[in-house]
């Protein structure tokens, strides 16, 4: 049963340009007023790809960049987190999730709360050393890279040297018959006044975190992009789950210039696997543990 609720007219017409101020001028955290109308403006469109097409719509189309028009988001940059609960910025760190989730959804994230509360949580993903995934890349608090080009927009982090592509000279999605789970699935976007503006399907199911809900196959999303200071870059995220959530959740991310005024910190390829002391498997009990590791006082000090 669908309970999304349709708005049109002039009243989506008023959240969209509500919205649109918002996503420009932010700077600081969201006010209570800006967060309830980007809930709104997912709440009147059934799917992510419908949200998708409209702010296509709005932006008539989007921009062509060029290399004289591109937006500089060179740097290195970290994700703000102001002990926030990884993917969920409004919960404190071990805090119920702000999702609304399907019945089924909601007991099993309850019973995975309860386990890692009672520290028996494993974590596949990064446990075993693999890609976190998207969405949850949002989260992750490792260095990142934005490199932006006319044709496409790569979003880098440091994890495990993951890089999304943001397709943004024209293409759609894969057809229908070629599409397949990916890790960080399959984006497309535009450019509307320095806005980058994303769709994302082909995802695997996974969860947004440890302690965090699970995401389907059917997982779509859509971001805005926009460079709301000189240190500071904003995505808003609406996830669309038919599998797990009730209705679209919408979260903003916030990532931070990191100071390098003389270029020493660069973008290094990280992985677990080079480290012996990352060994890990998962104990009887369910939670992770490291292969032939002590760690002493002497070692601490």
């Amino acid at each position: 049963m669908k309970i999304f609720r349709k708005i049109a007219g002039p009243v989506a017409a008023a959240i969209t340009l509500a919205a649109g101020s918002a996503w420009l001028g932010l700077a600081e955290a969201q006010t209570a007023e800006e967060k309830q109308r980007n809930v709104e403006l997912g709440l009147a469109h059934e799917s992510a790809w419908a949200l998708y097409q409209y702010l296509e719509d709005e932006a008539d189309g989007g921009q062509t960049l060029t290399w004289r028009t591109m937006p500089d988001w060179s740097g290195l940059w970290t994700r703000y987190t102001s002990g926030g609960n990884g993917f969920d910025l409004d919960r404190p760190p071990g805090a119920s999730t702000s999702a609304k989730l399907t019945p089924a959804a909601k007991a099993r994230h309850d019973e995975t709360v309860r386990m890692a509360r009672e520290g028996r949580l494993y974590d596949d993903a990064l446990s075993e050393c693999g890609p976190p995934g998207y969405p949850r890349w949002l989260a992750v608090p490792f260095l990142r890279e934005f490199i932006v080009r006319p044709e496409q927009a790569w979003l880098s982090s440091e994890t495990v040297n993951n890089v999304r592509r943001i397709y943004t000279d024209g293409r759609d999605h894969p057809p229908e018959l070629e599409r397949y789970p990916l890790y960080y699935g399959d984006s497309i976007g535009f450019w509307d006044d320095g806005r980058l503006i994303i769709h994302t399907n082909q995802l695997r199911a996974s969860s947004y975190g440890r302690a965090h809900p699970e995401h389907s196959e059917q997982t779509e999303t859509v971001e805005i992009w926009r460079k709301a200071a000189d240190d500071r870059i904003l995505a808003d995220v609406w996830v669309y789950d038919p599998m797990n959530l009730v209705e679209p959740w919408y979260v903003q991310f916030r990532y931070d210039l990191v100071s390098n005024p003389d270029h020493s910190l660069r973008m290094r390829y990280w992985n677990c696997t080079e480290n012996p002391n990352n060994d890990v498997f998962e104990t009887p009990e369910g939670s992770t543990q490291y292969s032939d590791f002590t760690f002493t006082s002497e070692d601490n000090r």
